[in-house]
C-alpha cells in the first residue's frame, strides 16, 4: 500500500465559513429533505435542507438541520407540523430555487411553479410531484452553536403507487437528487446493490476476508 501526501484542515484556525465549505464537500452525497411549513399566518414555507437523516427506528423519527434560524425552524416550532418531500430529478431547477433567501410572507412555492396538495394528516402541503412525502409532528428540537436539529416523529407516508414495488418505495422510482460541495449536485447515477456478510459466513468460508484482503 503506497503513502498518500495529505492536505490538513484545522477547524481551530480557519474561518468558520471556510470550514464549513470544506464540510460540505466531504460528507456527500447529503439527500435533501425539502421542508414544508407553515406560519401561524398561513404562509406556506418549501426550502430545501441538506443536513438530512434518519434519527429513530421506533418511533419513527426524522432529523434535518436548520443552520441559523431560516423560516423552516420558526415555523416548525410555531405550528408543530411540517412536511419532507423527496426531491426528484426532474424538479432539479425549482429545488435549487425554493432555497433563495425569500422574505418571510413570501411562499417559495408560488414564486417557483412547484404545485403543492394538501397532505393526509397534517395541516402542511406536500408537493404534489414528489414521489414521497413523509408528513411529521414536532418530536423536538437540538440547538448547537449556530444550528438547531429539528427532530419530526413520522405520522404519516404518502407515495407515488409508481414509486412503490413489492411493499417498499424503490430508487428506480424515487430518482432523487442529493446535494455535494459548493454548487454541485448529484443523481444517483449507477445503482449497485450486495448484501451483508453473515458473521456465520466469515467463519464457515475464511476465503470471503481473504479475497477482501486482497
Amino acid at each position: 500500500m503506497t503513502a498518500h501526501e495529505r492536505t490538513t484542515f484545522d477547524p481551530a484556525e480557519m474561518d468558520p465559513k471556510a470550514f464549513y465549505r470544506v464540510l460540505n464537500s466531504v460528507v456527500v452525497p447529503r439527500p435533501i429533505a425539502w421542508v414544508g411549513t407553515r406560519s401561524v399566518d398561513g404562509v406556506h414555507n418549501l426550502a430545501p435542507h441538506s443536513f438530512y437523516t434518519v434519527a429513530c427506528v421506533d418511533p419513527p423519527v426524522v432529523q434535518f438541520t436548520s443552520v441559523g434560524r431560516k423560516d423552516s425552524l420558526t415555523n416548525v416550532e410555531a405550528t408543530g407540523e411540517f412536511t419532507i418531500s423527496v426531491t426528484p430529478e426532474e424538479l432539479f431547477e425549482q429545488v435549487n430555487a425554493t432555497s433563495t433567501d425569500f422574505p418571510p410572507d413570501h411562499d417559495e412555492a408560488e414564486h417557483t411553479g412547484v404545485v403543492l396538495e394538501d397532505s393526509d394528516v397534517v395541516g402542511v402541503k406536500r408537493v404534489a410531484a414528489s414521489p414521497v412525502t413523509l408528513e411529521c409532528t414536532l418530536h423536538s428540537t437540538l440547538s448547537l452553536g449556530d444550528s438547531t436539529i429539528v427532530f419530526g416523529r413520522v405520522v404519516h407516508v404518502s407515495a407515488h403507487a409508481a414509486a412503490v414495488r413489492e411493499g417498499r418505495p424503490r430508487i428506480e422510482g424515487l430518482r432523487p437528487l442529493a446535494r455535494l460541495g459548493g454548487n454541485e449536485w448529484s443523481t444517483i447515477g449507477e445503482l449497485k446493490e450486495i448484501r451483508r456478510i453473515p458473521f456465520a459466513d466469515w467463519q464457515a468460508d475464511p476465503s470471503i476476508g481473504e479475497a477482501l484482503r486482497g
